[in-house]
């Protein structure tokens, strides 16, 4: 069973990067980088549920289009494309359901954070919790920085995750009225 993160919520920022028409993927490399994410690849998305219980990670999209369930076999559905970004904290699971044959992403996570694979089998939990527990808060939105909209959502005073922005409440950040 995928966990989800118990604290924080999954965002997805509709339409939040306005890409160059060349190289847009080194251009959202050098935007992670001055944001402090970091690790970065370039490919696609899993098409079968996956996880990661020791970083969280974003997903930034830049050629094509997919319809990805995120959260779980009971998750919710979002189409993506050019320019959304996906912002997955530990523990939300996520899956490519259809792409195009153009999709491709470029995936990062925070600076000191290596990521693991879980798939939801028994025996992944609960060492998966107590590593999803354990995850810290990235120095900064890896799209908008250190007073980006992650970091509103994701902290309260003291740092602390705010349990009202659950992502099993299915709240969805669509923050494309603030583009780069």
């Amino acid at each position: 069973m995928i966990p989800n993160n118990p604290n924080l919520p999954l965002l997805v920022y509709k339409g939040a990067l306005k890409l160059p028409k060349d190289e847009p993927a080194e251009s959202i490399e050098e935007l992670l980088r001055s944001n402090h994410w970091g690790s970065s690849w370039r490919n696609g998305i899993y098409p079968y549920h996956h996880y990661h219980s020791t970083a969280h990670e974003v997903l930034l999209i830049f050629s094509g289009s997919a319809k990805v369930q995120l959260g779980g076999e009971r998750g919710i559905t979002e189409v993506i494309k050019p320019g959304d970004v996906v912002i997955l904290p530990a523990g939300v699971g996520h899956k490519n359901l259809a792409s195009s044959q153009d999709f491709a992403i470029v995936g990062a996570y925070p600076e000191g954070q290596d990521c693991d694979m879980c798939y939801g089998k028994p025996g992944e939990r609960p060492q998966a919790d107590r590593n999803i527990a354990r995850v810290g808060m990235p120095k900064a939105d890896p799209v908008y920085g250190v007073d980006g909209p992650m970091m509103q959502r994701w902290q309260q005073e003291g740092g602390r995750p705010r349990p009202e922005l659950n992502y099993a409440s299915g709240e969805i950040a669509n923050l494309s009225d603030e583009p780069i």
